[in-house]
């Protein structure tokens, strides 16, 4: 069960009411003009790195990338760090929830190795790097709440909160993007003014209603449910489109032909960024 079914089974009505309320205190996020590139890097770079690591951001760079997707949850202790599952065990040394780890027990992982020898030794990598990163080199982010089972509302908030801080003085703010709309109302309690995206695996009933409620100033969908009826359908809500994860170029012509306004890829060796 994905957790967009678990979310569609609630009472979606409830949760636009409590939506709504809190977004009356503050306006939409409306980007005029839209100020994040078409072409976007995902987890760093790709599947040519160990995802969601410095190393994978640097090579995504390397490769003439300035916008990048990664995915952001919670160490025990609150700290924000990047990584994509619940457990450790896929992309790092570590075995478990990571959840139920400190930061100074998950600084020790590597997170590298599992991708092949050049990386080994790799070290997870926290929020506040990928902010230092990003800025220092005039990168922008899609950043991904990607929370714990059970912690969205609060992984949401924490991870807000510390983007607002991070990119206090950016040019361009994030993007805080999430499957779950809990982890977005928690970002529309803390950070309203940050740009929020709802992520899209299947057109659910109620998405779009979701999305608005929530003051969300993108959705982010599977490139595989884009046709130009959904599309339309999110253009008159006023919603910017991004496309995940975009990789052949028979689909890359198509989502271009369609107008969307991103295209995640793990392909960055493949689709330079200047394409379409």
């Amino acid at each position: 069960m994905t957790l967009e079914v678990e979310f569609q089974a609630a009472d979606i009505a409830a949760f636009q009411a409590q939506a709504h309320a809190r977004l009356s205190q503050t306006p939409p996020t409306r980007l005029h003009p839209w100020p994040y590139p078409r072409w976007i890097a995902h987890r760093g770079a790709g599947k040519l790195a160990p995802e969601n690591t410095l190393a994978a951001f640097r090579l995504g760079a390397a490769y003439g990338y300035r916008a990048f997707e990664c995915d952001v949850k919670l160490s025990a202790d609150g700290v924000p760090f990047l990584l994509h599952d619940a457990d450790l065990d896929r992309t790092t040394s570590g075995h478990g929830l990571a959840a139920q780890r400190s930061w100074a027990e998950l600084s020790q992982l590597d997170a590298g190795a599992w991708h092949s020898r050049a990386f080994a030794g790799e070290p997870p990598m926290t929020l506040a790097a990928v902010a230092r990163f990003a800025q220092a080199n005039a990168c922008v982010m899609n950043l991904e709440i990607k929370p714990t089972p059970g912690t969205a509302l609060d992984t949401g908030r924490v991870v807000a909160a510390a983007a607002a801080t991070l990119w206090a003085t950016a040019t361009v703010a994030p993007l805080l993007s999430s499957f779950q709309p809990l982890a977005l109302l928690g970002a529309l309690e803390t950070a309203p003014h940050l740009p929020r995206a709802l992520l899209l695996d299947t057109a659910w009933p109620g998405a779009l209603d979701v999305a608005t409620s929530l003051g969300c100033a993108a959705v982010v969908c599977n490139h595989r449910i884009l046709n130009e009826a959904l599309l339309a359908a999110l253009r008159s809500r006023g919603l910017r489109v991004l496309c995940y994860t975009v990789n052949e170029p028979e689909d890359v012509r198509r989502v271009a032909g369609l107008g969307v306004d991103g295209i995640i890829t793990d392909a960055v060796d493949r689709h330079a960024p200047a394409e379409h």
